[in-house]
């Protein structure tokens, strides 16, 4: 759990030594939009500054909707992804904060 302030409180996932954020979880986290994020993303893979290979990764994730159960594949994003995607400069700060945060409470304890 990542909960930096009252405004934002994120359920990180963390698998091989990195943490993995869903669209919509970056965009909580830098208080922006999903459909800023997705376009950020898109930009990272066009200019070949990450490899999609190495930075994104489908994971089931099952869910209620009404009174059914929804099971679905929902892209997430590692550790590399998420630094680079912070949708601005003022934003810089907020995404050091958090990675440093990750390495040494989430990402350290889970590999030890």
């Amino acid at each position: 759990m990542y909960q930096p302030d009252e405004t934002i409180r994120l359920e990180v996932r963390v698998e091989n030594e990195t943490v993995w954020l869903t669209q919509q979880q970056i965009a909580d986290l830098f208080q922006s939009s999903r459909t800023n994020v997705v376009e950020h993303v898109m930009h990272i893979y066009e200019d070949e500054e990450l490899e999609e290979s190495s930075t994104c990764r489908k994971f089931r994730q099952v869910r209620k909707e009404g009174k059914r159960t929804v099971s679905r594949l929902v892209p997430m994003y590692n550790l590399d992804m998420i630094i680079s995607d912070h949708p601005d400069d003022a934003q810089q700060a907020r995404c050091q904060r958090f990675s440093h945060h990750l390495h040494s409470s989430v990402i350290k304890p889970a590999t030890t």
